[in-house]
């Protein structure tokens, strides 16, 4: 039976697929033309600061505290912190890969509900202003660099500051056409960048090894870092799944409510 996009919901798909082809393809020619990759840098460092702030806060929700945030240059970045428990290991651990999934998921939601894109990149903006006044200047003081140095603090807090102002900026005089595809582009952005994050941990787990929140799930539980990477991957498959099909389909939605229409 054939399909066709409801009336109703034609500005919230067409941006979603616009920001879609348009994410992919930035990503393809980055890999042959490294500039281009400049162009989703800014977001590259977002979805970084998005998943050490779940690790900040599944370290906040267990009791435990942190000693330090920190966003690299190259994309990378490390929460320290101390813990007590294998259960704090494991969610901490696991807090952030799929909170990067589960965010970008949300906002695909949001989307799909037809909720202020403002509002929801400005929140975006207090979300990283936090993790960066908090914890990325704040914790450290507190612990006397003990864990970090002053070079990383500063880059942490200089790209939390331009995020954070970025998005803000946006939300507050972008119009709304705009506002609307910023925050697909955004939701797109931090579904591909945890896929693409979880690729590379495989490939780091299974050739070179290292450090890893995969090797730490691995040192708490004794069930090896390969299989932590996989489990990760599964569920962060099924809420990118369950998003999509959230965002395409309400459960018990009359006809009127969904994506499609015969």
């Amino acid at each position: 039976m054939p399909y066709k996009v409801n009336k109703k919901f034609e500005p919230q798909f067409n941006l979603l697929i616009i920001a879609t082809i348009l994410s992919v393809l930035i990503w393809a020619v980055s890999a042959y033309l490294p500039i281009a990759g400049y162009i989703v840098y800014p977001l590259q460092l977002f979805a970084t600061f998005i998943h050490e702030g779940a690790h900040v806060l599944a370290t906040v929700l267990t009791g435990n505290t942190v000693q330090s945030l920190t966003v690299s240059a190259d994309g990378s970045g490390a929460v320290w912190s101390q813990t007590a428990g294998w259960f704090s290991q494991l969610f901490i651990s696991s807090a952030g890969y799929l909170g990067t999934t589960l965010f970008g998921t949300l906002l695909l939601c949001w989307i799909r509900a037809g909720w202020s894109a403002k509002g929801a990149l400005v929140g975006s903006a207090a979300f990283v202003a936090l993790m960066t006044v908090a914890f990325g200047l704040f914790a450290p003081l507190f612990s006397f660099f003990q864990t970090v140095t002053f070079g990383s603090v500063a880059f942490t807090v200089l790209s939390g500051t331009v995020l954070a102002g970025g998005l803000a900026a946006i939300g507050y005089f972008a119009n709304a056409r705009w506002a609307n595809f910023a925050l697909a582009f955004l939701a797109v952005q931090c579904l591909l960048n945890a896929v693409f994050s979880l690729t590379d941990l495989l490939f780091i787990t299974t050739t070179v090894g290292g450090h890893s929140d995969a090797v730490n799930m691995s040192v708490a539980t004794g069930i090896p870092a390969l299989i932590w990477v996989l489990i990760w991957f599964g569920i962060s498959i099924f809420m990118i799944t369950v998003g999509l099909r959230l965002y395409a389909l309400r459960k018990g939605a009359k006809g009127s409510d969904t994506v499609f229409e015969d």
